[in-house]
């Protein structure tokens, strides 16, 4: 008789776990699309439905293009967690379209960088740079790019590609070779302006700037550095150097999405990003940098421009505060096309 109590016990919960599965038979996931959508796929959503059972969809877009979907949404969201970047994941938080995170649920978050912490609503699960990529080949010979003050060599003309949706980058620079920060960045706009005759093109997202580069038509760019690595790996002739002044950090971020009714499981996907070996897959497959200190990165790799594995790494970037970057998007990218895309 005891049996047969144990076994439809064990019978119940099964019935119920697979309920509780079926309930949520997926979680939705807002994401870029090509690489990066591959990425996730292939390491947090693979880890998570082999914990959970759960299978992960995904909705892609480009960064602003997402934010406005959800923001039409409101408080009842297309997906349940969204990839965004630092700066944007703040335009999120604004909004009230993220979470506040609880962090006790969130176990692995113990071991972020400081750069990571973001916000109380998203937190950065993956580092990069944006630095100065450049084809060896197609510039003149002998050209070398040891400060970002090379971009603006003459010899250069119409060789360099800007991506157009976030100037911030080239802003953090021409205000820092004017002896100022991103904060007080008018003092950089001369120095920008005269950037102008150089800038062959800008590039519309990820898949834009590789075929700009892989083809010749803009053999230097302020480039990310992981879309860097894969045009290597593609076997396109990319150099990535990171300048004395330091590359611009970039983070990406996670972030909950408010109204979600899979709560529990977007912490579970959350907190599966942030462990150490998953971290490990992102800097092996993509050359992301780990933003838990408890990954352990291959000494090779580890040596790689743009490769952040220490806290003297992370801290030599140049680090615009993101906060500052949302609050200053709409104003940077208007002054932009005014006077640097529009000529």
């Amino acid at each position: 008789m005891l049996r047969k109590i144990c076994a439809l016990t064990l019978l119940t919960t099964s019935v119920l776990s697979a309920g509780n599965a079926m309930a949520a038979d997926k979680l939705i996931v807002s994401t870029w699309g090509g690489g990066f959508k591959d990425l996730i796929d292939e390491t947090i959503a693979k880890e998570f439905t082999k914990e959970t059972g759960v299978e992960v969809q995904f909705v892609t877009g480009g960064t602003i293009d997402r934010l406005n979907k959800a923001k039409l949404a409101g408080g009842s969201p297309e997906t349940d967690v969204t990839f965004t970047t630092a700066h944007v994941g703040y335009l999120y938080a604004n909004s009230g379209l993220f979470e506040k995170l609880d962090m006790s649920k969130l176990p692995n978050a113990a071991n972020l960088v400081q750069q990571a912490k973001v916000s109380p609503y998203h937190l950065g699960v993956w580092g990069y740079v944006y630095t100065i990529g450049y084809r060896p080949d197609l510039v003149p010979k002998g050209t070398t790019f040891e400060s970002w003050n090379d971009l603006w060599k003459p010899e250069l003309k119409g060789t360099l590609a800007l991506p157009d949706w976030d100037p911030s980058h080239i802003i953090a620079v021409s205000a820092k070779l004017s002896g100022s920060d991103a904060a007080h960045w008018q003092q950089g706009q001369a120095k920008m302006k005269a950037l102008i005759p150089n800038i062959k093109s800008f590039y519309t997202d990820d898949a834009n700037s590789q075929q700009l580069i892989s083809t010749g038509e803009t053999p230097v760019q302020v480039m990310l550095s992981m879309n860097a690595y894969n045009m290597m790996a593609e076997g396109v002739d990319v150099k990535l150097v990171i300048p004395k002044e330091g590359a611009i950090l970039g983070v990406d971020t996670l972030g909950i999405n408010k109204g979600t009714k899979h709560a529990d499981l977007a912490y579970k996907f959350m907190n599966i990003a942030l462990k150490p070996e998953i971290q490990e897959q992102v800097a092996k497959i993509y050359h992301g940098s780990p933003t838990v200190t408890n990954a352990h990165i291959d000494p090779e790799l580890a040596k790689l421009p743009g490769m952040l594995t220490t806290p003297e790494q992370w801290n030599a970037t140049i680090n615009t505060d993101p906060q500052l970057r949302a609050e200053k998007t709409a104003e940077w990218r208007q002054w932009f096309s005014e006077n640097i895309m529009s000529h």
